[in-house]
Order: structure tokens, then C-alpha cells, then sequence
């Protein structure tokens, strides 16, 4: 649970934490820039090629940690097209994606323990506010963490749902998602006690 680094050794795994988060920061942001479908088609063409330069293994895991995304797609898919602004939706769904995939490649080939390292060196200058830059790192990196795992979570139940009920799941899915996210937090701290705390 505390870590989703691919064991696939890619040459994105010897760049610096630091690095990776800051181009992360700066695509991301370019992500939001861009209006115009062809220019985010081409930004998720070059992601899907900085895959592809890891190996079709990792490239395929990268995939897998996309498919929890579907629900989101259809939705905002099918009320664009009711709304007849489909490119306006095509839009929204190429810059979720690619930014999603962007921010799993920089999970996978990122230790934990760097990431926190990395986060905790910014978070400094709070020190003077009162806020540990230890614990402030930890809890991010655990949001960045987390955010694929309760995903894939919440696809499980809904497929779960869907195989004992012919009727759509909706709302209904919601207290075992939230059940399942305070298990996870529950082992995810007994982990961190196990490990000597957040420091």
C-alpha cells in the first residue's frame, strides 16, 4: 500500500525526486493551458511515447493504473455530447488523462522515501509557521500515493456491485468506497507505527 513503484527498472528511476516532481508541476500546468484538442492530443501522444521509452511492461502497468479513470470518461463524455460541446469535452478528457498518466509515470519511478525527501527540502521554510516539513511531506506524498490505489478501490466495488444487482450502482457504492478508504488509512498507519512514525 505505501508503495506503487514499478519493479520495471526504467532510466526515469535514476532522475532525481526533485526533478521529476518539478516537470510534473510545469506539464501539469501547461495541461491547463491548452484549449485546443490537437495541441493536448499531441501533449497525450508524447506521454504515451514517454511510456513507450520505459518498455511495453511498464507501459502496460501505466495502462492498467488508467482504467480506473472509465466512469469519469463516460460521464463527462456523454454529457458533453448532450450538451453538443463535444470538443470542449474532448478536451477535458485529454487533459485529465494525460495528467493523471503523467503524475503515475512520476509514482512509478519514484520511491517513497525520495519523494518524501524531495517535498520535505520545499516544505522547510514552514518550519517557521510551526508546520513539520517531515509530516507536511509525508502526508503528500501519501495523497499522490493513495489517489491511483482508491481508484482502482472504487472500480472493484463498482464491479462488484454490477455483478450481484442488474441496477446501476450509483450513491450506493459510496459507503463501502468510504469503508474500504478508512481500512486502507487504518493499515496505512499501523504500516507507518511499524516503520517508527511519521518523524
Amino acid at each position: 500500500m505505501l508503495t506503487l513503484t514499478s519493479p520495471v527498472e526504467t532510466w526515469a528511476h535514476r532522475l532525481p525526486a526533485g526533478l521529476k516532481l518539478g516537470l510534473l508541476a510545469l506539464a501539469t500546468t501547461g495541461l491547463f493551458l491548452l484549449d485546443h484538442p490537437l495541441m493536448l492530443g499531441l501533449a497525450a501522444v508524447a506521454t504515451a511515447g514517454l511510456y513507450a521509452t520505459a518498455g511495453g511492461r511498464f507501459a502496460l502497468s501505466g495502462a492498467r493504473l488508467l482504467w480506473p479513470l472509465w466512469p469519469f470518461v463516460v460521464i463527462v463524455g456523454l454529457w458533453h455530447l448532450w450538451t453538443g460541446a463535444a470538443g470542449a469535452g474532448g478536451a477535458i478528457l485529454l487533459r485529465m488523462l494525460t495528467a493523471v498518466a503523467l503524475a503515475n509515470f512520476v509514482t512509478m519511478t519514484t520511491r517513497l522515501s525520495d519523494m518524501i525527501a524531495a517535498v520535505q527540502r520545499l516544505a522547510r521554510p514552514l518550519a517557521v509557521f510551526g508546520l513539520s516539513p517531515r509530516r507536511l511531506a509525508l502526508a503528500m506524498a501519501l495523497v499522490i500515493r493513495f489517489i491511483p490505489v482508491m481508484l482502482e478501490r472504487m472500480s472493484q466495488i463498482t464491479e462488484s456491485w454490477r455483478a450481484r444487482s442488474s441496477r446501476r450502482p450509483r450513491w450506493r457504492v459510496l459507503v463501502p468506497a468510504t469503508l474500504a478508504a478508512l481500512d486502507d488509512a487504518d493499515r496505512a498507519a499501523e504500516a507507518l507505527r511499524a516503520r517508527g512514525g511519521a518523524g
